[in-house]
């Protein structure tokens, strides 16, 4: 537990390390990039390549999947030789030379074999990135730094999806013409991320064996448990594409999703770290499970474009108030040289979550339609609230009977910093 966790501190730009502001920038860039294309595959799968949205959630999952399997291990190689930035500068190279395929892709199968390289790339770069940022920022601002580089990653989220409406309209609904445009930022992104210093972390053993694995914290393994809630409670976002089509968005609009989606979460996860850091991770991580049920409420219930701007809104508020503070908790619970294996650990098990819930969301939605979808979200969501909830009074409990045994003559420190 970091004796400055429980302080409230002013956050300005300032405290806040210039390496942060470049790896949230190079994120901007290839988010961009990403989402020029992610923003309309779902539709350019179901409508040119003829897939079934049960390919879609199977692709979409395994993508994720994939990029969790590669964080574990470029999480441990990154605490085995210390160059977290040279890990990262791999990550983003390797994304950048798969976005020439999918304008040339003529099948779902060259889909996904881009997406799996794709998301090996992002798996190279997201542990140590995470890692890295912990190394670098005292842990009194910790929040509000994973919370700015999410918010400038979510930048690139909805400027890529807004490109995409602009090119549509531009190329007359010609996805491939819009599907080249994707190089320009992901180059920017590459050249911007070269390492520019060769400072390195320690070098310390392979971490992963049983003998380090035993030094990750309790409190650690209760982050990751959820972390698999959050994930299951939250499938692909591809099916808000489908949602947003199936209510008759036109075609050329349809990236309007993400960029809806995506303003609300960059303008909402700076403020949620920070907010974080002074009243606690879980309190916060609850106000956006609550946000996500409505969401799938909206989604499932409420007809036409309406349900899906309500619902697509409050998504991104949920991301907003979600996805950083994840990072952080896990910042927070990790040991300092195994930072990197931490966080690969956590991708790797809420990855597999979150492919099983695209996969299974893909399959309700195939049979039972996108009211049942939605609706078995909301469910999740609603079952994810009561976990979590409990978990955090169970863990406060336990918090404060420890710090009183241990620190009972100091009344001025905050006992629960983190959950």
């Amino acid at each position: 537990m970091s004796p400055d966790a429980g302080k409230t501190v002013s956050v300005t730009w300032r405290n806040v390390p210039a390496t942060v502001w470049t790896l949230g920038f190079v994120s901007l860039l290839m988010d961009t990039s990403s989402e020029l294309i992610h923003s309309l595959l779902p539709v350019f799968l179901t409508t040119v390549l003829g897939a079934s949205t049960v390919a879609v959630g199977v692709i979409e999952g395994i993508a994720e999947a994939t990029a969790a399997i590669a964080k574990v291990f470029s999480g441990a190689l990154s605490d085995r030789i210390g160059k977290r930035k040279l890990l990262v500068g791999m990550g983003y190279g390797l994304a950048a030379i798969t976005k020439p395929v999918f304008p040339l892709a003529s099948t779902a199968w060259e889909i996904l074999a881009a997406r799996f390289v794709d998301r090996i790339g992002k798996g190279i770069r997201g542990a140590p990135r995470d890692a890295l940022i912990a190394d670098i920022t005292p842990p009194a601002i910790r929040g509000a730094s994973y919370g700015i580089r999410q918010a400038l990653d979510t930048v690139g989220a909805f400027a890529g999806p807004l490109l995409a409406v602009a090119l549509m309209a531009l190329y007359a609904n010609d996805f491939r013409a819009v599907f080249w445009w994707a190089l320009v930022p992901a180059a920017l992104a590459v050249l911007l991320i070269v390492p520019d210093d060769t400072r390195t972390s320690a070098k310390h053993s392979w971490p992963i064996h049983s003998q380090q694995l035993k030094r990750l914290s309790r409190a650690f393994w209760i982050v990751i448990a959820i972390g698999v809630v959050f994930a299951l409670a939250r499938f692909s976002e591809a099916f808000l594409v489908l949602k947003a089509q199936a209510e008759g968005l036109a075609l050329a609009l349809i990236p309007l999703v993400f960029v809806w989606m995506n303003l609300i979460y960059a303008l909402t996860a700076t403020a949620a770290g920070i907010l974080s850091d002074r009243i606690g991770r879980v309190k916060v991580l609850l106000c956006g499970l609550v946000a996500l049920v409505v969401a799938d409420l909206a989604l499932a219930f409420v007809p036409g474009l309406a349900g899906v701007i309500i619902g697509v809104g409050l998504w991104g508020l949920y991301l907003g108030f979600s996805q950083g503070l994840l990072s952080a908790l896990v910042a927070d619970t990790a040991p300092e040289d195994l930072r990197g294996t931490a966080f690969g650990l956590f991708n790797l098990v809420t990855g597999a979550a979150l492919l099983v819930a695209s996969v299974l969301a893909g399959w309700v939605w195939y049979d039972f339609g996108p009211t049942a979808t939605f609706s078995a979200g909301a469910v999740f969501s609603g079952l994810a609230i009561l976990v979590i909830w409990h978990q955090g009074r169970t863990e406060a409990r336990e918090l404060t009977a420890r710090d009183c045994r241990e620190a009972g003559r100091a009344a001025d420190v905050e006992v629960e910093p983190h959950f």
